[in-house]
């Protein structure tokens, strides 16, 4: 099952992310000589999230997590129609070798 990462951030909301994904896949396949099924299929996908998504929803909650300060991952992907889910991940903090507890 072919699944679609998104990465939205702050300055690009899942939208955004996905339509801008929707003309990357557009123009890799009018540019390629050959049929290429894998992404032919990830424009569907993508064209049926695009047309079928609640971005007003999905925008909010990846918004509340971005602030927070945390990762949003969405995977998409084509079961029964197009489903999408919302990955969140906490930044990996940096640590200080130099640091001891005390």
């Amino acid at each position: 099952m072919l699944r679609v990462e998104l990465i939205p951030d702050l300055s690009h909301c899942i939208e955004t992310v996905a339509k801008r994904e929707h003309t990357t896949v557009s123009k890799q396949l009018l540019a390629s000589a050959q049929r290429n099924r894998e992404l032919e299929e990830k424009l569907e996908v993508l064209k049926l999230f695009l047309e079928t998504g609640d971005f007003e929803k999905l925008r909010a909650e990846s918004e509340r997590r971005l602030l927070e300060g945390k990762k949003v991952k969405f995977i998409v992907y084509r079961d029964k129609g197009v489903k999408c889910e919302m990955q969140v991940n906490q930044p990996q903090s940096m640590s200080c070798r130099n640091c001891h507890n005390v």
